[in-house]
């Protein structure tokens, strides 16, 4: 099962996609302009759960508000928050580098905020957001400690474990530090290792994990052609154990998603199912 919505802002068109099956189902509006999607698996109560997050300009900020649709009932209902809000955020974002992921079942958001201190000095602090698709509850992950600076950080899932990458700049010019981190146990502080460190050229280059375990990415090299350099993009897969580079002839351009599909026989039905 996949869930989608439209590229265009402030959209709360939101869509279920079983290919196992070839139906859409549209679902109805959200009260909320969501900007940030999940969807899981409830195994509990055998149920997908689509998990709606949308963007603010309230100052303060408050805590987000969340919806949560369930595919068994055809609707959506507002969820609270549930854990302490820090005092002095005055901005969050949903990092949205990569898609969320949905480990351990759980739904996971890497929270990036900007907090006021004394003498109204700001200062960056992040946060991964759980979500335990079974309860309805959230709950907050720590971070690995880790020195360095860092431009952003996004969470992924790395062989069903759940991963951590930390962007930063590189030691050359133009080239980004890509720090892996993988939760061995889940829920487990002390578990998270530092799995490689990688130097990429662009944050966009960035796309996600196969099912292998191979991190995904464009490449952009110049290449001469009749005396003259141009770029050539390609896609490559990298073997996180060996870091050996791999071509594949599907090129993933810009703005190009992954995400792991799990074949499923669960039904659309109902209102506004469309099949093909």
């Amino acid at each position: 099962m996949s869930c989608f919505t439209s590229s265009r802002s402030w959209s709360n068109v939101v869509y279920l996609w079983n290919p196992s099956i070839r139906r859409f189902k549209r679902l109805p509006n959200s009260q909320l302009f969501i900007m940030s999607l999940g969807i899981g698996f409830d195994s509990q109560n055998n149920d997908f759960k689509v998990v709606g997050i949308p963007r603010t300009f309230a100052k303060p900020k408050p805590p987000p508000e969340v919806e949560v649709y369930s595919l068994s009932s055809d609707s959506w209902k507002r969820v609270e928050l549930g854990i302490s809000w820090r005092p002095n955020v005055v901005s969050h974002k949903f990092n949205c580098v990569l898609t969320f992921p949905f480990v351990s079942g759980h739904l996971h958001w890497m929270i990036e905020m900007v907090e006021e201190g004394s003498g109204q000095e700001k200062h960056d602090t992040s946060t991964i957001l759980s979500f335990d698709v079974n309860s309805e509850k959230f709950k907050e992950l720590p971070l690995p400690d880790d020195e360095g600076s860092y431009i952003t950080k996004c969470v992924t899932s790395f062989k069903g474990k759940l991963a951590l990458i930390k962007l930063g700049n590189g030691t050359q010019p133009h080239i980004t530090q890509c720090s892996i981190w993988v939760m061995r146990d889940y829920g487990v502080i002390d578990s998270w290792n530092k799995l490689c460190v990688l130097s990429i050229e662009n944050l966009t280059d960035l796309i996600g994990f196969t099912k292998d375990g191979l991190l995904i990415r464009n490449s952009s090299r110049p290449v001469s052609t009749n005396s003259e350099l141009e770029s050539k993009d390609k896609s490559v897969l990298i073997d996180l154990e060996t870091l050996r580079e791999k071509e594949i002839s599907t090129r993933a351009k810009y703005g190009f998603d992954e995400a792991t599909y799990m074949e499923s026989l669960a039904l659309l039905d109902g209102t506004n199912v469309m099949s093909y």
